[in-house]
């Protein structure tokens, strides 16, 4: 069929190179264009294979870069990196230790500022929804809720990282 095969591969290979394609990539689309001339060639007689060869590779090639434009770039599973995301053992050992670290100074304040400090931090109830439902004033909250801030500071205070 064709009398120079390695020739003829070579010159398409490098005319795909020329295009973009990298060496293994052009080597891919050779061969597909092979596969299409020899089953091409089964029912018809082809009268220029070199041609047939380089025209089919050449489509090949357009149709590879279009596909590629629609579907994103391909990557290979020995390509992609899993991280994970889970804390290490460190962290998570850590993140409960200043929870621990927390939950004592909590147990140290009188039962009002806890309850209005914990509140208002973690529930996000105003210091006028406080002050109405505790019976007191606003400065009372205020007064409250600095005194559970001064606590937690200090008691944190020399521990945390």
């Amino acid at each position: 069929m064709i009398k120079d095969l390695p020739g003829v591969f070579s010159r398409v290979r490098s005319a795909l190179m020329r295009r973009g394609q990298s060496r293994e990539d052009a080597d891919d689309l050779v061969h597909d264009a092979w596969i299409k001339l020899a089953s091409f060639s089964l029912t018809q007689p082809v009268e220029q294979p070199e041609a047939f060869l380089m025209r089919a590779a050449l489509n090949l090639s357009i149709d590879a870069h279009r596909a590629q434009a629609v579907r994103g770039e391909q990557v290979s599973p020995d390509d992609v990196v899993i991280i994970d995301g889970r804390p290490n053992v460190d962290d998570v050992v850590l993140a409960r230790e200043r929870l621990d670290r927390l939950s004592e100074c909590l147990a140290r304040m009188n039962e009002t500022t806890r309850k209005i400090y914990l509140a208002h931090k973690v529930d996000g109830v105003s210091y006028a929804e406080l002050a109405k439902q505790f019976g007191m004033t606003r400065s009372g909250v205020e007064w409250h809720i600095s005194k559970a801030v001064m606590l937690t500071a200090s008691h944190m205070e020399g521990w945390y990282p």
